[in-house]
């Protein structure tokens, strides 16, 4: 099984980074947002200079396109998608799905932050093939580090998550330290090479791999990207903020999921 799913993966990435001949671009573009509901009215470009379908989904979007929440206190959606799971960090335990729970030292292999993160918060986003996938910074901070933690590359849809244990911690990922908030992109099928406004892409296949930095950020700024559906899991830590939202809420990225304390 795990076999079939690295070569289904290793030929959905082939066909993400295939170029397309300009041509065929803005046909095969216009019938992939038909087929998903995906928004191209937003995105920075015109649809056919984007070369590959990759390209097309670690799209930016147009000036004024979104609007982030003007509030102080508000603690924004890092992406587009929807909630798969939300809640209170019990007994160092996240929930992926009913059934299934994972703990957060395994998610972000790091024992000592991990430890500041035991009776937080968190929220995991799924992005859909619809969804806008570049992710943004929630809070304002600094970025402290960007872990690479090697994986596998199952599909991460709420099917999959439903029935795959710790699914979100066999997964290729990357972890961001902003202050001392984990946010964590975790591949799919078919993602790997996930980008990252300040490492740009952080892979070192079969090698765990830390950057260390010191990156100011403003809440909204751009952080990172994936190039096909992936999750992102946000992890707060305690007191940090209080939730705002629901499993199966549909979230857009700017907008206010919580306060911040």
């Amino acid at each position: 099984m795990e076999s079939t799913f690295a070569l289904y993966g290793a030929i959905v990435a082939m066909g993400a980074r295939a170029r397309l001949p300009a041509r065929l671009r803005g046909p095969a573009y216009r019938a992939f947002a038909r087929a998903t509901g995906a928004d191209l009215g937003e995105a920075e470009l015109p649809i056919g200079e984007y070369p590959s379908l990759g390209d097309l989904f670690a799209r930016r979007l147009r000036p004024g396109a979104r609007a982030i929440d003007p509030a102080e206190d508000a603690l924004i959606a890092p992406c587009d998608g929807v909630v798969a799971a939300c809640g209170d960090v019990v007994g160092g335990e996240l929930v992926q799905a009913k059934g299934h729970t994972y703990s957060v030292e395994e998610l972000v292999v790091d024992d000592d932050r991990a430890a500041g993160l035991h009776g937080g918060t968190y929220v995991t986003i799924y992005l859909s093939p619809r969804d806008y996938h570049r992710v943004h910074a929630p809070i304002s901070g600094r970025i402290h580090a960007y872990d690479y933690v090697p994986g596998a590359l199952w599909p991460v849809n709420p099917r999959i998550a439903a029935r795959r244990d710790k699914l979100f911690t066999r997964n290729e990922r990357v972890v961001i330290w902003i202050g001392s908030c984990a946010m964590v992109m975790i591949a799919a099928s078919g993602v790997g090479n996930i980008e990252l406004a300040h490492a740009g892409v952080l892979r070192s296949p079969g090698e765990r791999r830390r950057v260390e930095l010191d990156e100011p950020v403003t809440r909204g700024d751009d952080v990172g990207a994936f190039r096909l559906g992936s999750t992102v899991v946000l992890v707060l830590p305690p007191g940090a903020a209080k939730l705002d939202v629901a499993d199966g809420q549909v979230v857009r990225f700017g907008e206010r999921i919580g306060e911040l304390a």
